[in-house]
């Protein structure tokens, strides 16, 4: 497929529609004429993977700061380029393991001299629908593992990363043909075209509300999804935790990115009696870590919609009762920096906005607390989080939430770390999403774990064909024996 065919026509369904169809024809085709490639291959295509992203890391980082505003050049190179590279280098160094076929045991009463094996084989063409806020983690992290199991890749970028889009675009067919990877860029209804492809895998990476629309369209195709959306992820701190150290690790889990990340500290559960230490902590460490958030080093809100959003969560808090703390001494953004400044927000309660909803901002709302209890009926009331962070080095009362608070998946005192372990699998539950990746569990959901069942020579279910007799009996009888 020629370079220019991966730019639909803006704003023209049909054009979007017969290039998206095209792509996917000729991928199922290339993959149908070679539907198993061998290790060397997936290794080689691995290594062009990384050498995309490592040869290009400067251009990547500018494109990604265009599209941003201003993206901090070491939160992109932190969190894009070297947990990518990071992981690929994770998957070189499994994957002849991931691919083995598996043995499985057998009833070798019935079955004398038969085997059992599972067979793990690429499903085919996989599309991948990627947001903006960590656009090239949240696309190659899923690439690596859809490359590992030896499938090819439709990848749709996100309309806030036009800069990005297009530069991916222009890159990729320098290191892979169209045939096994394809960028495309949104250009009005290209997201709607595409998750209603009939892929043999979709991942999706986003909002809970946009999630439901993509398994939705998937549905029609049966389309498996993996979906990961976001959740309102909670901390709690417990009075046996150093105040300090958690508000070290949760202010820097919640100001990476501007807080735009979907597994952020969304809110935080502090002791009653030390929400006012809390605060004046929080304060001299946000004074101490972010002095001026017309710095590089502080991420801006991605566009004006979500900074309009942001600011009408905390006006709207204000006027429910709310107390918003500044944690910049009022700091105002440069103009068209798109600067929000980090802000706690106290005395909260459930009909404000930001407690109904995913932040996905610098704010946080601080929820006082004098029972454990309390934490766990706060946080089962509401949708399973995407992520749950709880601060104690208490064994039983890390076991207490770990039993009792049902999440995605869980850091024990600290936050956002979790996702970039590469051995743990990535995933959401119930609202905050379905499927995981990272890992084997990366592999395995985008291949197909194939059950082969291989009969002996002889088999002894010849002696159980009717007209059922006496040897049909006692053959049964003997089984039903044994399995008691």
């Amino acid at each position: 497929m020629a370079e220019t065919e991966s730019h639909p026509k803006h704003g023209d369904p049909d054009s979007v529609t017969a290039v998206l169809a095209a792509c996917l024809d000729q991928q199922r085709t290339a993959y149908l004429a070679d539907p198993n490639p061998d290790f060397r291959q997936r290794k080689q295509d691995l290594l062009s993977l990384k050498r995309m992203v490592s040869d290009n890391r400067e251009t990547i980082t500018v494109a990604i700061n265009q599209d941003y505003g201003n993206r901090s050049r070491h939160e992109t190179l932190l969190a894009e380029i070297i947990v990518v590279i990071d992981g690929i280098n994770f998957a070189l160094k499994h994957l002849k393991r991931w691919m083995k076929t598996q043995r499985r045991e057998i009833d070798f009463m019935i079955y004398p001299g038969a085997k059992n094996r599972v067979i793990p084989q690429p499903l085919g063409v996989v599309g991948i629908i990627v947001p903006w806020n960590f656009p090239i983690q949240l696309s190659f992290t899923p690439l690596t593992y859809v490359i590992a199991a030896g499938n090819r890749a439709m990848v749709k970028m996100s309309e806030n990363s036009r800069h990005l889009s297009r530069l991916l675009i222009k890159l990729a067919p320098d290191y892979f043909p169209p045939l096994k990877l394809s960028f495309f860029e949104e250009t009005g209804s290209v997201g709607i075209q595409f998750s209603q492809l009939p892929f043999d895998h979709l991942f999706f990476t986003g909002s809970g509300a946009t999630g439901k629309a993509v398994m939705a369209s998937a549905a029609k195709n049966l389309t498996p999804v993996t979906l990961e959306l976001g959740g309102k992820s909670p901390a709690v701190i417990s009075p046996d935790y150093p105040l300090q150290k958690a508000i070290e690790r949760i202010m820097f889990a919640k100001l990476f990115n501007a807080g735009q990340v979907c597994v952020s500290v969304d809110y935080v559960f502090v002791p009653e009696d030390r929400v006012d230490e809390f605060v004046e902590k929080t304060k001299a460490w946000v004074g101490e870590h972010c002095p001026d958030i017309n710095s590089p080093d502080y991420t801006s809100i991605i566009d004006q919609r979500s900074l309009d959003r942001l600011n009408q969560i905390l006006a709207d808090a204000e006027q429910h009762g709310a107390t918003l703390v500044n944690l910049t001494q009022g700091q105002e953004s440069a103009p068209g920096m798109r600067k929000l400044p980090p802000h706690l927000v106290l005395n909260v309660s459930d009909e404000m906005i930001l407690v109904q909803r995913e932040i996905f901002g610098p704010i946080m709302p601080v929820i006082p607390y004098q029972d454990p209890q309390e934490v766990l009926d706060y946080i089962n009331q509401r949708d399973r989080p995407l992520a749950f962070y709880p601060f104690t080095n208490d064994r039983h009362l890390q076991d207490f939430y770990l039993e009792r608070v049902m999440s995605g998946g869980v850091c024990v005192n600290d936050a956002l770390l979790h996702p970039g372990q590469h051995d743990l699998p990535f995933g959401g539950v119930g609202a905050s999403g379905m499927g995981h990746y990272h890992g084997y569990e990366g592999f395995a959901t985008f291949s197909k774990l194939r059950p082969v069942f291989y009969q002996a020579r002889f088999s002894a279910l010849k002696f159980l064909a009717p007209p059922y007799g006496k040897l049909a009996n006692n053959m049964l009888n003997t089984i039903l024996k044994m399995k008691k």
